[in-house]
């Protein structure tokens, strides 16, 4: 099979289209024919070497990649012999192996794809999907829900659009240029401003006149944050994900005011990743908990992923993309 492999921590080139041997699955796991992988942020951390946002990194030569869509082909033993033939897509864990022709996983890892879904949406539904619900049990979404959501346009953000306006809540949706803000507004959001231009947070003002924010769903950070925080208004969530803007790696974390000046605003702010979002989702594998409750949702029309095709082989241009805020969606290679 063809594969991209990891010889050497560093830029995007390092990453190579070579030839290399099937996986074997081994008992109780499954054989996919890849149809579509998932590309993440905290990927591009691994291929630099960047101790911190994964925890632990892979010994090299590696196959990057945590996140499949595609047919099961192949069977170990002590395997149901139902999965043969299935639509499946299923997240690796910190186990490499995505970015390739055929990928080897668990059994227990698997779901079937809903047939709405194509491979490609389906990786995003196992992925972001599952990251956007467990940021949103921390807020009840109702018809009086008014979001704020940076990056608007990305994998998350397309999701926790499309979920408040479905619960009947008015989104502000931020993305970076035009062609990314009119994607914003076509996947619903009341309104779409580029975070770009220096008058957005006074349209944002003007847009909600007596009304303020109500909960901040912030992977972003920096600038755009600290803008945006003037927009929460009293008794208000700033539920905060990632900060994307500060560059893979940065530790100083997300902007946090300090005690006196949260109570000052009336405001909450929650870093949403970790034990509590488990704890949050509840039963005996929270993880799945949320994968099976994103795909429901995506079943059922309430989700619809946004995607970023690039081919397999061109997995250092997808990688240069995401790096550099060039892409829409969830990122995902195609063999």
């Amino acid at each position: 099979m063809h594969a991209i492999r990891l010889h050497s921590f560093g830029p995007a080139e390092h990453l190579t289209y070579e030839k290399v041997e099937d996986p074997e699955p081994g008992p109780g796991q499954v054989r996919i024919a890849v149809e579509a992988a998932g590309v993440h942020l905290l990927d591009t951390a691994i291929r630099q070497g960047v101790p911190g946002p994964a925890p632990r990194l892979p010994e090299l030569p590696t196959v990057p990649g945590r996140e499949v869509a595609g047919t099961v082909e192949s069977l170990g033993a002590d395997t149901d012999p139902s999965w043969l033939g299935k639509r499946v897509v299923a997240h690796l864990g910190f186990a490499p192996g995505g970015y390739a022709e055929l990928a080897v996983t668990d059994a227990s890892r698997l779901h079937e794809i809903p047939a709405r879904l194509d491979a490609a949406q389906a990786v995003a539904v196992i992925g972001t999907g599952r990251t956007a619900l467990g940021i949103l049990n921390f807020t009840a979404v109702t018809p009086d829900t008014v979001a704020l959501v940076p990056a608007a346009a990305g994998g998350i953000g397309t999701l926790l659009v499309q979920y408040v306006k479905h619960a009947g809540g008015t989104v502000v949706g931020l993305a970076g240029g035009a062609r990314k803000t009119r994607l914003v507004e076509a996947n619903g959001a009341d309104l779409a401003l580029d975070y770009n231009a220096p008058e957005w947070p006074s349209r944002a003002r003007e847009f909600l006149g007596d009304r303020r924010a109500t909960v901040f769903l912030d992977g972003v950070g920096g600038a755009t944050t600290a803008a945006a925080l003037d927009l929460l208004g009293p008794g208000g969530q700033h539920l905060i994900f990632g900060w994307s803007a500060q560059g893979i790696g940065d530790d100083t974390g997300p902007l946090l005011l300090d005690e006196a000046e949260s109570a000052r605003r009336g405001i909450t702010q929650v870093q949403t990743l970790g034990p509590e979002m488990m704890r949050r989702a509840g039963g005996d594998n929270p993880v799945r908990t949320l994968e099976l409750a994103a795909l429901d949702l995506a079943a059922r029309g309430v989700l619809t992923p946004s995607v970023d095709r690039f081919p397999l082989a061109e997995a250092a241009a997808a990688h240069r993309a995401l790096e550099t805020r060039g892409t829409t969606g969830k990122v995902v290679l195609e063999p």
